[in-house]
């Protein structure tokens, strides 16, 4: 696959005279594309790389752990499989290696980009919109999920059981909140705090309630401390304008920097996947049962990504605007194609501005403005996917999960797809996030590599149709301040710079 990296000047509310990088994954630059039917075929071979390895891994881990199950009528030792799975334990760390960097950089440079001085409503409106809708998406991933329950008669023979079973759903809450506010940054970076009920040993308490409480920490990065710090130091370096934009320059390029390493360890995403895939098949039971409960998964996060996208999206955009949103939605066709093919919301990037300038009248003050930090902070399906990835994994270890432990994964899976990285199947990154806030074993992410690589580009296609009708919605509402806005502005923000193609 080859890369092109495109500089262009940023405008509108974004940060004046700043030159953002973004990477493109087209197999070829325009005005050079395939003539012959050779060189189509290699071209779609080089485009579509990454999927095809990935099939390829699922598949020859599935053939290989079928291989090792019938090689031998007893079951294999809990060494023998570890052996198996070394090389996918190996891709998991470099994954939870990524979390910590990845989630804060990202966050910190989008949030910290947000010139709300140009136009603080602009601003207002455009985060409202990611937050509704993405919370909107959690909430439905949440109810289908529980509603078909397609993990249910899972093969996990035991529950795991990291919580205390009288740690009431209060507790988990008051957790949840003390979390988001760390007395130590460094120590989030390595453990989280929680409640243990602890029964008296010097007294006889009958009551449960007065039973001692202690704090505890446990493994497992405070993940939604370190999101609590990062969008408060972003607003604080936005605010702060020249003097806090060395600081701020710092973060944008290691933002870009860990999207360069994520990519790189998802092109050994194959190679994990196929050992993890082999040594959870021959370490389970009934191959069948999974199978069928896979399924149910894939259609459940499907069902949810066609409500959210092609219902409960454009209804918003047809009650604000009160204009047809399948007609909006049919401009941007070639920008939701582009999604689906490439699955990287930020290869979509200049297609999408192109499709909405163009076709669908859009500001580009608005386009320019919204999209590309909608395309880093604002992924409702990748949200809703990670949600429903979640409780699907709990069903089938037969973790019965609280109320508490739901908002703990409503709030992670809104937080993770804030720090989700643009790019192909970054959402494995921080599901992995996800699992460890309800304390599930995040090598069970396994269970849904064998569909992710079709989920990941129907989640990027509600990605990009989410900010795209996001800017339709925000352009609408800011037509007087963009009319009040000097015409000019736009034009002095990238008078000095030229956009030049790499």
């Amino acid at each position: 696959m080859e890369t092109a990296t495109e500089l262009s000047p940023l405008s509108g509310p974004e940060k004046q005279g700043r030159v953002v990088e973004r990477t493109s994954y087209y197999p070829q630059e325009p005005g050079k594309r395939p003539q012959t039917r050779k060189e189509r075929i290699r071209s779609c071979l080089r485009y579509n790389a990454l999927t095809i390895l990935t099939v390829g891994g699922v598949v020859g881990g599935v053939t290989l752990g079928i291989i090792l199950r019938n090689s031998r009528t007893g079951r294999y030792t809990n060494r023998e499989i570890m052996y198996i799975n070394y090389a996918g334990d190996l891709f998991l760390r470099m994954l939870k290696s990524l979390i910590l960097p990845l989630i804060m950089s990202s966050l910190i440079s989008a949030i910290g980009s947000l010139d709300l001085s140009l136009s603080g409503k602009i601003g207002a409106r455009a985060i409202a919109y990611y937050m509704v809708t993405t919370v909107s998406a959690v909430i439905l991933g949440i109810i289908l999920v529980i509603t078909i329950q397609p993990g249910v008669g899972g093969t996990a023979e035991h529950a795991h059981r990291n919580l205390p079973q009288n740690a009431s759903t209060v507790d988990t809450l008051l957790d949840l909140v003390r979390n988001m506010f760390p007395p130590n940054l460094v120590q989030a970076c390595i453990s989280q705090l929680r409640t243990v009920v602890k029964e008296p040993t010097d007294r006889v308490v009958d009551d449960v309630d007065n039973w001692d409480f202690t704090e505890k920490d446990i493994p497992g990065m405070n993940i939604l401390g370190l999101v609590v710090f990062s969008t408060v130091l972003g607003i604080t370096l936005g605010k702060m304008n020249q003097e806090g934009k060395p600081l701020l320059n710092f973060f944008e390029s290691l933002s870009s920097a860990m999207m360069v390493i994520t990519n790189w360890v998802i092109w050994l995403s194959p190679i994990g996947v196929l050992f993890l895939v082999a040594s959870k098949i021959v370490e389970m039971e009934s191959l069948e049962q999974v199978v069928a409960q896979l399924g149910m998964y894939f259609l459940t996060v499907l069902l949810g990504l066609c409500i959210h996208g092609f219902i409960l999206l454009p209804a918003l955009y047809f009650v604000i605007t009160k204009k047809n949103p399948y007609r909006y939605l049919s401009n941007i066709a070639q920008a939701l194609v582009t999604a689906f093919g490439t699955s990287s919301s930020s290869a979509t990037l200049p297609v999408a501005i192109n499709c909405l300038e163009e076709r669908n009248g859009i500001d580009p003050r608005i386009t320019r403005f919204v999209l590309p930090i909608g395309a880093t902070i604002n992924m409702d399906g990748t949200a809703l996917y990670e949600a429903v990835a979640a409780i699907f994994i709990a069903q089938v270890r037969k973790v019965s999960l609280t109320f508490g432990q739901l908002v703990a994964i409503s709030i992670t899976a809104t937080a993770a797809s804030i720090g989700a990285a643009g790019i192909p199947q970054a959402g494995l990154v921080t599901m992995v996030m996800v699992l460890d806030t309800v304390h599930l074993p995040s090598e069970d992410v396994f269970l849904i590599f064998a569909v992710d690589w079709l989920l990941d580009r129907c989640r990027t296609t509600v990605n990009v149709m989410g900010d795209s009708l996001g800017a339709g919605i925000v352009n609408h509402l800011s037509k007087n301040e963009l009319a009040a806005l000097p015409q000019h502005r736009q034009a002095q923000n990238g008078a000095d710079h030229h956009t030049t193609t790499i």
